[in-house]
């Protein structure tokens, strides 16, 4: 044993020459999917508001989008939560049309006016392309938790131009409280990979406003992050039940998909030509900008919430995470006339704090953080971010998210239930909490 460990560092060789080539190949096939969807949502954006009247036939669009999963993709309905189901209780390969399929449904949600993101979408057909490297070289167990994990790391940081904080989502996002640091180094590749692939296809990300000013840290400083924090951790519990609970309605109450897109696509398009503004709508990039730069009423933020809640929860395909973004942003934003924080400095802790909450992500959303919006802010970013996530609960946009360790030392709650389990079941807690297990 002894031996052993003196040639314990040169045992890392295998894992780097293995991982290495694999890695490239999963960042290239993310960045190449990540490149066509940002090609194409730069499209549909700027087709719609050239053509508002489209807004108008987004039940036909939904009913269509809905209609072709039906038909085509009821194997991959379950979009995101397949992929962390697929980690966690591999059954079968990804089929390869996931990642076809969602990019059209994604097109088709922001040409015709939906309220959606782009995370998801980039997330499944990194890990749905990458799945197919499965058979090829007959990866399982642990081996294909790997290659998944990676898979979903170039996605998320291609999409946003964020390779640090796409390596830590893929990470963090399968587990709360827990983290498979044996796929650290092919999500690390893939997502440096993945990112620059994209900007070699010529696609380019949006650039947000470095915070001009950062206070100095002082008690009352931290005190306010601290509740600009709890603030985004309770708006991203509440948006991610309001979402699931939506969700829940429309499939009670009709049981034919295309017929939830084409109902939630007419309440969307009237409620969109009664506020007379698209703001609200798409990804939102511009108000995402301008959260930066003026202080905006807290409107902003619920009017983007309870559209994107309704798009998502009637079936419309994307992401969550941008429309978190604009929420969070927006949020901090509004609160700087509260908080004696800078507005921009507000902003960016709510662009990543509310993120943080949702997708029970701390370390990812910290880094996402420190790379948009720089080092300086990293303090404030990490207050935000953290609080957030305890502020959340257990409770997340992702239903097949598992728990892999309570979010409070306080509270017992058993390993490995997903939160759609923990939200139904009741949870009885014993007389005598067990203690955690350590390795130590």
């Amino acid at each position: 044993m002894k031996y052993l460990r003196q040639f314990e560092p040169f045992m890392a060789l295998p894992h780097f020459i293995k991982w290495l080539p694999i890695s490239f190949v999963v960042g290239i096939l993310a960045g190449s999917a990540s490149a066509a969807l940002l090609a194409s949502l730069e499209w549909a954006t700027d087709w719609r508001e050239a053509h508002l009247w489209i807004i108008a036939l987004l039940p036909i669009g939904g009913f269509l989008s809905g209609w072709i999963y039906h038909r085509f993709g009821q194997t991959v309905e379950a979009g995101n939560n397949l992929l962390l189901e697929e980690i966690h209780n591999p059954k079968d390969i990804i089929p390869c049309r996931m990642a076809p399929l969602v990019l059209l449904g994604t097109t088709i949600t922001h040409l015709f006016g939906g309220s959606a993101g782009r995370e998801g979408t980039a997330l499944q057909m990194g890990a749905s392309l990458a799945d197919q490297l499965t058979k090829i070289l007959h990866l399982q167990g642990a081996n294909r938790r790997i290659l998944l994990t990676a898979g979903i790391s170039g996605g998320f940081a291609s999409v946003f131009g964020t390779p640090l904080a796409g390596t830590f989502f893929g990470l963090e996002v399968l587990a709360i409280g827990k983290i498979h640091y044996d796929a650290l180094f092919p999500s690390l590749v893939a997502a440096i990979v993945g990112n620059q692939v994209t900007l070699l296809l010529g696609l380019h990300h949006t650039a947000y406003l470095h915070a001009p000013l950062i206070p100095t840290i002082t008690i009352w400083g931290l005190i306010s992050a601290i509740i600009a924090g709890a603030i985004f951790g309770i708006v991203a519990r509440f948006f991610a039940q309001i979402t699931h609970k939506i969700s829940h309605f429309f499939k009670a109450k009709i049981s034919y998909p295309p017929i939830r897109l084409l109902l939630g696509g007419v309440l969307i398009a009237v409620i969109v030509g009664l506020s007379g503004t698209t703001k609200y709508i798409g990804l939102g990039i511009p108000t995402i900008v301008n959260s930066f730069n003026t202080q905006l009423p807290p409107w902003d933020f619920a009017a983007k919430l309870s559209l994107t809640a309704l798009t998502l929860g009637a079936g419309f395909k994307g992401g969550e995470v941008t429309p978190l973004f604009f929420i969070g942003a927006t949020l901090g934003s509004a609160l700087s006339w509260l908080l004696p924080l800078p507005t921009p400095l507000l902003a960016g802790m709510g662009f990543v704090g509310v993120f943080a909450g949702a997708a029970n992500t701390p370390l990812a959303s910290i880094l996402m953080g420190i790379e948009l919006f720089g080092l300086e802010s990293g303090v404030f970013i990490a207050i935000a971010c953290v609080a957030s996530y305890l502020f959340s609960g257990h409770s997340g946009i992702y239903s097949a998210q598992r728990i892999g360790l309570s979010k409070y030392s306080s509270v017992y709650v058993e390993e490995g239930l997903t939160l759609n389990t923990y939200r139904q079941v009741k949870i009885d807690l014993p007389d005598d909490i067990p203690e955690r297990e350590s390795n130590f």
